[in-house]
């Protein structure tokens, strides 16, 4: 039924996917398999299909929804490598990548752009620091086409929160720059083939990264034990910032929603994560009590 969990996830999102898409998530080798699958979820009266698109509910307006994002994708998607390009020549950014709803292809007025950013060891947070700067002062502190929300540093690839929101971010992801960062990077998250076993990334229009003068010179000044001292006084007044305005967020989301580490950097305060899974089980529930079709149910 990874058919039917691959629709239900995505329906979350309103985001009706096609046949190639949705075979793409399963363990078929064949997409006749796929189509098999999703003819008798047709049949059974579970889905829906509308041109292209397999719809599960009557949710029938979500291919319209999705229609009108893909027609605004490309457009976003070109601004969108433009600043991966600008976010690559920063100090300690090794490689750089596309996340959130562009990845999956989709933007409408109400999108942000995301990216995901992994940097050198021990100096995330002034890399972070330095583009948060940036977006204050020469992007008025908007997130339209800037919003950096994940980062990572080469000594600490493995994502640690292996699940089916994890597995589903790391394949639709969009890596722009930094082609040999990402290859390690998903050499050592192999595991997400435990979720999606076709998966393989296309890395061949990822560009490896060239940085300017201005940048090697920044980078030579703070390979020192200052630079270490700057970058964990950036992480400290980072955090008590956080501590301070989301002080309503409960110990154990803060450390998932919020995690800083040396190494790592999230700022998802919503935690979203969280809310995709525990909806994602309860239309799992919900399945199974219209229809007797019990779904495992997915760990945050």
């Amino acid at each position: 039924m990874e058919t039917l969990k691959t629709i239900l996830y995505f329906s979350i999102f309103r985001h009706p996917l096609k046949l190639e898409e949705i075979h793409s998530y399963t363990n078929y080798n064949n997409v006749a398999d796929t189509a098999k699958e999703l003819n008798d979820l047709i049949e059974k009266g579970i889905l829906f299909k509308v041109d292209e698109f397999f719809v599960y509910g009557n949710d029938l307006d979500s291919v319209t929804k999705r229609l009108r994002g893909n027609l605004q994708a490309p457009n976003a998607m070109i601004k969108a490598k433009k600043r991966a390009d600008l976010i690559s020549k920063f100090p300690y950014v090794e490689a750089v990548a596309i996340s959130g709803s562009l990845s999956k292809g989709y933007h409408d007025q109400d999108s942000d752009i995301d990216f995901f950013v992994i940097t050198k060891p021990g100096r995330l947070w002034i890399c972070r620091t330095l583009l948060m700067l940036f977006k204050k002062i020469f992007l008025l502190n908007s997130r339209k086409y800037f919003c950096i929300n994940y980062f990572i540093s080469t000594s600490n690839l493995e994502i640690e929160e292996k699940n089916r929101f994890t597995a589903t971010e790391l394949k639709t992801l969009i890596p722009v720059m930094g082609k040999e960062i990402f290859e390690k990077f998903y050499a050592t998250n192999i595991w997400v083939n435990n979720y999606f076993p076709k998966f393989e990334p296309n890395l061949l229009p990822v560009k490896n990264l060239k940085k300017p003068f201005f940048t090697k010179t920044a980078e030579f000044t703070l390979n020192n034990t200052i630079g270490g001292f700057v970058d964990s006084g950036f992480k400290k007044i980072t955090i008590a910032k956080w501590k301070s305005k989301f002080k309503n967020i409960a110990s154990e989301d803060f450390k998932i929603a919020l995690k800083s580490t040396q190494n790592i950097s999230k700022h998802h305060p919503s935690n979203f994560q969280k809310k995709v899974i525990l909806t994602l089980n309860e239309k799992y529930r919900e399945f199974q009590k219209i229809h007797n079709i019990e779904l495992s149910e997915e760990h945050a």
